[in-house]
């Protein structure tokens, strides 16, 4: 019996696997003790373990085992072994032989599949623990039959043509936007992939998922399914086949007339007076500009990308956190503490109305000498008596001049410095709608009399914002401040 052992083990005290190899070399005469009929090959075990078995390579040959007659050179034929009847020696030796092999083939290619699907697993429970919040990212509410469905990863890649370029609708931060058709669902759909490897990212898509699949309401976007294989993040939105309201502001090739931009404006108060004060929390958007202001076919407004979205309790202020957002939309308070709150929020509307009533951005970059925030340039006006001169110049005067001053008086109260002059999105609701006065606004830009602590500036030691959402490092900023 000529064996040669390979021993597994795992060493429990420091939880290593330890490999033992036996060898055993020894020269014997087969003939003396193997039967004239013999079958090779191989076994292996791994009791309770795991492990792989492979054959690199092997050589076996052999001569006869029988004696041959001198006398008459005719060879002796030897009985075969019980239960083994040849047609002939050499066509049998050469058959056990193969079947030998072919055993050992199965047995090899049968470890190797188990050890297979055994990585396999632990890759992906290895995954999960590097993601612990996926674990509990679907909840209960999620899954039920009314709420957004899930995909897989094939279903997404075929709607988008493997994510083709030519269907890209936009880049963020945190991932890219395609547009794919859903066959079943007979509709397009924006599909947004979070970009692989940002811990940024996963927040976004976890906050997205949980927050937005909740909402309804007719001025947001509806997120209709989510997909998370592996590594793999995406979130399916309703398609909105008119874009986002900046492309239309501030390119030369489109133009929004006066009605529909003061339709878009109720309409995004309508949205923000939801989240603040209408579902069972107060949700906290965070980064409302006008790219994330998104248009149907009927250019209904619909708010979207909660990425940034923090949930609080009614009546309770949001925790302090690290400053996201996009700068020009961010109000001061907010900047200097970390902590968001309704007011902030409102700071935000109010700088997206004052670049609909203008057709500027929030920021003009344009400018050589400075860059002029459009708050600061449209205040000058309004203490000149001149903010009718701050219109859009694209409508060449095609607007209702009343409807002009309510849009732009609103967006300046919305955008005062100090929050505690700022109105809640139902006030200013109300004055768009002209169902209460205007507001007496001071000739000239006040100046906030907040003074932050001395700590305050260390929110910005880390963090720098990625310019696709606006975000800027702690010297800009500090020199804003």
């Amino acid at each position: 019996n000529l064996t040669v052992s390979f021993t597994s083990f795992r060493n429990n005290t420091n939880d290593t696997q330890v490999d033992v190899i036996s060898y055993l070399s020894y020269t014997v005469d087969l003939k003396q003790y193997l039967p004239d009929w013999v079958i090779v090959g191989f076994s292996a075990a791994t009791g309770n373990e795991v492990a792989a078995h492979k054959v690199v390579s092997w050589n076996f040959t052999s001569t006869a085992l029988v004696d041959l007659d001198e006398t008459d050179n005719t060879p002796l034929i030897p009985a075969p072994s019980p239960g083994v009847q040849p047609k002939s020696g050499n066509a049998n030796s050469g058959l056990l032989i193969g079947l030998g092999i072919v055993g050992s083939l199965i047995l090899v290619g049968g470890l190797g599949l188990v050890w297979f699907i055994f990585c396999k697993k632990r890759k992906a429970v290895e995954e999960r623990d590097e993601n612990p919040f996926l674990n509990n990212l679907i909840d209960e509410e999620i899954e039920k039959g009314a709420g957004p469905r899930k995909f897989s990863y094939r279903e997404l890649a075929q709607a988008t043509s493997n994510f083709e370029e030519g269907k890209k609708l936009g880049e963020g931060g945190f991932g890219v936007v395609y547009k794919g058709f859903i066959k079943d669902l007979h509709s397009y759909v924006a599909v947004k992939k979070i970009s692989s490897g940002s811990k940024q990212g996963l927040k976004e898509y976890a906050s997205e998922v949980r927050i937005i699949s909740r909402l309804r309401h007719r001025n947001l976007v509806q997120l209709i399914g989510w997909c998370h294989e592996e590594s793999k993040l995406l979130l399916v939105y309703e398609f909105m086949s008119n874009g986002s309201l900046d492309s239309h502001l501030f390119k030369e090739t489109r133009l929004l007339s006066w009605p529909a931009r003061y339709k878009i404006v109720q309409g995004l108060a309508s949205g923000l007076f939801y989240l603040h004060e209408q579902w069972e929390q107060c949700v906290l958007h965070r980064d409302i500009k006008s790219s994330n202001v998104m248009l149907d076919s009927n250019f209904n407004v619909k708010l979207g990308d909660f990425g940034l979205a923090r949930l609080v309790d009614h009546g309770k202020q949001s925790q302090t956190t690290v400053v996201a957002g996009t700068r020009g939309y961010m109000a001061l308070e907010y900047i200097t503490t970390g902590r968001a709150s309704k007011e902030s929020d409102v700071y935000s509307f109010g700088v997206v109305a004052l670049e609909i009533a203008c057709g500027r951005k929030a920021i003009d970059l344009s400018l050589e000498s400075s860059q002029i925030e459009i708050v600061e340039g449209v205040w000058e006006l309004y203490g000149e008596g001149k903010f009718i001169q701050a219109g859009d110049p694209k409508l060449n005067g095609h607007f209702d001049e009343e409807q002009m001053e309510r849009l732009m008086i609103v967006g300046l109260w919305c955008a005062h410095p100090d929050f505690h002059f700022r109105p809640s999105v139902q006030q200013a609701i109300q004055v768009l709608n002209s169902e209460v006065a205007l507001p007496n606004l001071p000739s000239k830009m006040p100046v906030a009399t907040y003074f932050a602590p001395a700590t305050s500036l260390s929110i910005f030691s880390t963090d720098t914002i990625s310019s696709e959402r606006g975000q800027t490092n702690s010297q800009d900023i500090v020199k804003a401040l």
